[in-house]
């Protein structure tokens, strides 16, 4: 049941953000940091190739393959602190993810620069859920076109923030390095493979 909600208009989309979504965030961090087969993949941007900063797992149901930065990733199985999660989303939220990207950042030198979730296997207008745990950490969203008023939300530790349709068409979405933070933090992002 979600509780606590604070909604988040946005021009061409919308955040739907529940501060304290996960009961245990502590313990499911260490869960997926224990569980989880991470890796650090070489992916491209602008045509160069760099390794990923940060540390990452795709997984999800058998079968699915999601492509971004000219890395091909075929999914791994749910681990089952994750698939606990999904199932709990999909009661919540009426969203049936068939997978997820898995990030952790091991401390405030990790980070994501700007983008969208916005391949073509994701459809025209997906909801993205992402979970946060460990760390707190800002997450900054600035819109595509002009005038680019940045929004910016510091994520708790078990923290639940949803992505509404058309968002990823409209906006960008990042989580910069912040110096000081020596905690890590890792964020599941739900979404829909079609």
């Amino acid at each position: 049941m979600l509780w606590d909600t604070q909604h988040i208009p946005l021009v061409g989309g919308g955040l739907d953000y529940y501060p304290r979504y996960i009961a245990n965030p502590a313990k499911l961090y260490q869960r997926l940091h224990d569980e989880v087969s991470w890796q650090q993949p070489k992916v491209t941007v602008f045509g160069r190739q760099h390794v990923t900063p940060r540390l990452l797992s795709f997984v999800g149901d058998s079968g699915l393959s999601y492509q971004y930065s000219g890395v091909s990733h075929c999914s791994e199985p749910w681990p089952e602190c994750v698939k606990v999660v999904r199932d709990q989303l999909l009661l919540d939220t009426g969203f049936d993810f068939n997978c997820a990207l898995l990030n952790y950042y091991r401390d405030g030198h990790d980070c994501m620069g700007y983008h969208s979730d916005n391949e073509p296997e994701l459809g025209p207008a997906p909801c993205i859920a992402s979970i946060s745990v460990g760390a707190e950490r800002d997450f900054c969203m600035k819109p595509n076109r002009p005038p680019r008023n940045t929004v910016k939300l510091r994520l708790e530790s078990g923290s639940l923030l949803l992505m509404l349709p058309p968002t990823q068409q409209h906006w960008q979405h990042a989580l910069p390095k912040r110096k000081g933070i020596s905690q890590g933090r890792i964020n599941l992002t739900f979404r829909t493979l079609i």
